[in-house]
Formats: C-alpha cells, sequence, structure tokens
C-alpha cells in the first residue's frame, strides 16, 4: 500500500516535470505548453496547492487554465494552431520513411483529436 507520502510525492513529481516541460515548450515552439501546464495544475491541486493557486493566478497562463477548468473551452486561435501543426505532422509523415500503416494511422488519430478539439467551446 502506498503511503499518504509516497502519494504525495508522486502528485508534485507530475506536477514538477509538467510544469518543466510546460515551460520548455514556451521556448520550443513545437512542444506545446498549455496542455503541460494543465495536467500541471491538476497534479499540483492533488499534492500541491501552492502551485496550484501559483498556476491559477499566473497571469499569462493562469486565464486558460482557468477557462478550461470552468468550461472546458479552447480559444479559436488555439484551434488553428494545432489544426495547422497536425496536418504539417501528417504532411512530414507521409514524406518520411515511417511504415505504412504510421502513414494511415497518423491522419485517422489526428483528424479524432481535432475532431474533438474542434467540438470544444471558444468561451
Amino acid at each position: 500500500m502506498i503511503t499518504r507520502l509516497a502519494t504525495l510525492l508522486l502528485w508534485r513529481a507530475l506536477a514538477l516535470g509538467c510544469l518543466v516541460l510546460g515551460v520548455v515548450g514556451a521556448f520550443l515552439p513545437l512542444l506545446p505548453t498549455t496542455p503541460f501546464l494543465l495536467v500541471a495544475a491538476w497534479a499540483a491541486g492533488k499534492g500541491w496547492p501552492q502551485v496550484e493557486a501559483w498556476l491559477l493566478a499566473h497571469a499569462r497562463y493562469g486565464p486558460p487554465i482557468r477557462r478550461w477548468r470552468d468550461h472546458r473551452a479552447v480559444p479559436r486561435s488555439a484551434k488553428w494552431l494545432a489544426s495547422v501543426s497536425m496536418l504539417a505532422s501528417v504532411a512530414l509523415v507521409a514524406a518520411s520513411d515511417a511504415p505504412s500503416a504510421a502513414k494511415l494511422m497518423l491522419p485517422a488519430l489526428l483528424f479524432i483529436v481535432a475532431w474533438w478539439l474542434w467540438r470544444r467551446p471558444e468561451t
């Protein structure tokens, strides 16, 4: 049985790891920031309330996190950026030496993701 301290440490490790990936994603164009910060805020809420409060109060990243929590909303600009990125990924894989299965499965998977994403509210 996992002790309370071990559970707390696991939540904090997940929050910290996602926070680090989110910060790196702020500087690397192909690594998304907001999804990692959403997971970081969620995990911090389970075991690190101070970090959760800091993320929610952050001037730049707090509003998207709160918008997601309150309404499961994604701004239209983020939907377009994600869709263009997915199309670029499909084009790169299609032009690569990837196995045929990957060339068929990736577009199908990303279509499902895009369909889900565009069904999210925007406000």
